[in-house]
């Protein structure tokens, strides 16, 4: 006779930022909580994504937790943008500080969710034979957590080692004097390039298509900042709340096609000296809704490949043309662009030759075959959905969210999905998100689904539920306000276009960070407007 489930009132999935997060919040409440996590320990993107060069885009100072403010005054960040060990340090010293490992049950996939109508409550199954019943089920999966693959075969096939950026191994891999390839160059590819550089005998690299890269500008932390920033982080952190993208920036007041050439080029020349994801982009009012305003910063941009990359040629085949600037995710970089103007270095542009399959010796194009003796793959990830459908979840009705999603993500605020009671996405579709400063809009979804269930109590139900017409009309309005942008217009990963087969959706709400939150208050604020509860 099989065991009875075990009863919780709510399990989290992912123990990373979001995931740690939920976890206090709901503990504060004196809720019994379990997170099931994947990885051999917490720390969700920054435990796995371990390649050399690991760096987040987003300034230390910003891309830390709010909630605790003597966290905030102790912490010492070492440097302008973080890397991948220091970012991991930091999620586990927050674990340890809060005692919240006690609750994640590490080395566990999360296999099936299935909503039981009769006892409403969420029965969760793992791969090492876990069986947990609970009020409240939360995502914390991440928007960038289920790695992507090139679409040729024969990588099985491959004698040599193989290493994809988005699982790395722990301990230290050595490519010295090697014949190394690197498929992709996303920002990981970006990232670990210069690295790979430094030990390879030779280094091939296969682009297909290339991205608009900014200079980091990394380095120490600036103390002076630091010190600013900590005599006024409520402050920032209300700024940074108040902002687009989840990143104070000053707000532009005109057209770029209102400036003269000489301002524009000078706008366009600090943004860039700042080293900052989104200096350039909101350098001008209207850079993400006009393709000739956005032209003259993408070009602007092109100009510094130009300067940067020795050989004409090879600047050619790195200036990113055929979308507008910013429709895909931009990347900060150090010394990346620099690394071809190594002689060992080479440059394959996958727009003159296919690649046809990978051997067992290396990579076989439509012009040419190559030999390695190891292969790194940066090809990215199934953004957004893709952990989220990597789970077997079914709703109401035996209806699964495969099923549903077929043709699309469907949600009310990128936090509930309509037909499945008591479950939410953390930083799910249809909500800032990867547009954002992921920390900034963990947090403010963690605090408000926090919300939603002690209204739940307050009102003595056990249920809440989006209204399917609120979860349309929200839909409707992620893809309305997308279309008002040039954010179609680019094959990104915002629209599923990396994934063969994937529906062609623009996922994220561009509709701005501070927006987003006016409207998820105004929803609390009216009584949780779009929720039913039971």
């Amino acid at each position: 006779m099989a065991s009875a489930a075990e009863e919780l009132d709510a399990v989290v999935v992912g123990a990373g930022f979001a995931g740690l997060y939920m976890l206090h919040r709901l503990r504060e409440k004196g809720l019994s909580v379990k997170v099931f996590e994947a990885g051999a320990d917490i720390g969700g993107t920054w435990y796995w994504n371990r390649y050399p060069g690991a760096r987040c885009d987003v300034e230390s100072m910003d891309y830390s937790y709010s909630f605790d403010p003597e966290l905030e005054q102790e912490w010492e960040w070492t440097e302008k943008y973080a890397g991948q060990p220091e970012i991991l340090a930091y999620i586990r010293h927050v674990a340890d500080r809060h005692d919240l490992r006690k609750d994640v049950v590490l080395r566990t996939k999360v296999t099936q969710a299935s909503f039981d109508e009769d006892t409403s409550r969420w029965i969760v199954r793992t791969d090492q034979g876990h069986e947990v019943s609970a009020q409240y089920c939360v995502m914390a999966t991440g928007c960038l957590s289920v790695p992507k693959f090139p679409e040729v075969p024969g990588l099985d096939r491959f004698s040599g080692p193989w290493y994809h950026t988005g699982l790395w191994p722990e301990g230290p891999v050595d490519f010295s004097g090697q014949r190394l390839g690197v498929i992709g160059t996303g920002s990981s590819g970006i990232q670990a390039i210069p690295h790979l550089a430094e030990q390879a005998g030779e280094l091939t690299v296969f682009q297909r298509t290339p991205n608009f890269v900014l200079s980091a500008f990394n380095g120490p932390i600036d103390q002076e900042r630091v010190a600013d920033i900590k005599a006024n982080y409520r402050q920032a952190r209300e700024a940074a709340r108040n902002s687009i993208f989840g990143i104070a920036v000053d707000m532009p007041t005109q057209s770029a096609l209102e400036a003269t050439e000489q301002e524009r080029q000078a706008a366009y020349q600090k943004g860039w000296d700042r080293g900052h994801l989104n200096a350039i982009i909101q350098a001008y009012t209207d850079l993400i809704f006009n393709e000739e305003s956005n032209e003259t910063a993408a070009e602007f941009i092109r100009a510094q490949v130009r300067d940067k990359v020795d050989d004409p040629a090879t600047a050619a085949k790195l200036e990113p043309r055929g979308y507008p600037f910013g429709t895909k995710r931009p990347c900060l970089d150090t010394g990346y662009y620099e690394t071809y103007n190594l002689g060992h270095v080479h440059l394959v542009d996958l727009r003159e030759e296919e690649i046809l399959e990978i051997t067992e010796t290396g990579v076989r194009t439509t012009a040419s075959e190559y030999e390695f003796d190891s292969l790194v793959i940066a090809t990215g990830f199934d953004a957004m959905t893709g952990a989220l459908l990597d789970i077997d979840i079914t709703g109401k009705a035996d209806q699964s969210l495969r099923q549903k999603w077929q043709d699309g993500p469907g949600t009310y605020l990128g936090l509930a999905v309509s037909g499945f009671p008591n479950l939410f996405t953390i930083t799910g579709p249809g909500s800032p998100s990867v547009l954002s400063n992921m920390v900034l809009s963990i947090e403010q979804h963690v605090d408000w689904i926090s919300d939603l269930i002690d209204h739940v109590a307050a009102n003595g139900r056990s249920v809440v539920e989006a209204v399917d017409t609120a979860e349309k009309e929200w839909t409707d309005h992620v893809r309305a306000v997308g279309d008002m942008t040039l954010f179609p217009k680019a094959d990104s990963y915002y629209i599923g276009a990396n994934v063969p087969g994937k529906a062609r959706v623009f996922m994220p709400y561009v509709g701005g960070v501070v927006g987003y939150r006016q409207k998820c208050d105004e929803v609390a604020g009216n009584g949780y407007e779009g929720f039913e509860l039971h």
